[in-house]
C-alpha cells in the first residue's frame, strides 16, 4: 500500500491475477488433488498384482510413512504424513492385522507410540521397491529429470508454505 500524490489515496502496488493466472492456479489444485488420487490407485492395483488384500492403499501409505519411526498418530498428522480425519481407526486396523506395534509412552500414558512390526516393514520395502521402479520410469520415459523433479519440488513446496500461512490466518 502507497500513498498516490497525484489522487491523495491509498493504492495497492500488489500485482493481480488475471484470468490466466488463475486458471493456472485452479489447474494446479485439479492435478495436486487427482495425483493423490492416481498415486493411491497405483499402490491398490500393486498390492491387487501381489495378492496383498489386508490393508488397503491408505493405511499402505500411512504404514510407509512411518517408516523407521516410532511416532503418535499426532505426529503423524503434524508432519504432513496424514491428513485423514480417520487416522485412529486406520491405525487401529494396522494393529489388528499386525503390520503396526503399539505401546503407551512412558512419559505420558495417554500417548500411544507406533512402530512397523517386521510384517510393516516388509509390507514398507514393498512400497519402496514400487516407488523406485516409479521413480526409475519416470526417468527413463523422460518426463523429469532430478532437476525437473527439484524444481517442483521447490514450486510445491512454495505453494504449501502459502496455503499454511492461509490457515493461520484464520486461527
Amino acid at each position: 500500500m502507497r500513498i498516490d500524490p497525484h489522487a491523495g489515496q491509498m493504492t495497492d502496488d500488489r500485482p493481480r491475477a488475471g484470468p490466466e493466472m488463475l486458471a493456472g492456479y485452479l489447474e494446479t489444485l485439479a492435478l495436486v488433488e487427482r495425483l493423490h488420487r492416481l498415486m493411491l490407485d497405483v499402490i491398490k492395483d500393486e498390492f491387487e498384482r501381489l495378492g496383498i488384500i489386508e490393508i488397503n492403499a491408505v493405511q499402505a501409505l500411512l504404514l510407509f510413512n512411518v517408516g523407521d519411526h516410532e511416532v503418535t498418530a499426532g505426529e503423524l498428522k503434524s508432519r504432513g504424513f496424514y491428513q485423514g480425519s480417520n487416522v485412529s481407526y486406520n491405525l487401529k486396523k494396522l494393529v489388528q492385522t499386525g503390520f503396526l506395534h503399539h505401546h503407551r509412552s512412558e512419559q505420558d500414558r495417554r500417548t500411544v507410540r507406533i512402530r512397523l512390526t517386521s510384517k510393516g516393514q516388509r509390507l514398507h520395502d514393498t512400497m519402496r521397491d514400487l516407488f523406485f521402479r516409479h521413480a526409475e520410469g519416470v526417468m527413463a520415459t523422460q518426463v523429469a529429470d532430478e532437476a525437473q523433479l527439484a524444481m517442483l519440488n521447490t514450486r510445491l513446496h512454495g505453494l504449501e508454505r502459502y496455503w499454511m500461512e492461509q490457515i493461520r490466518y484464520i486461527y
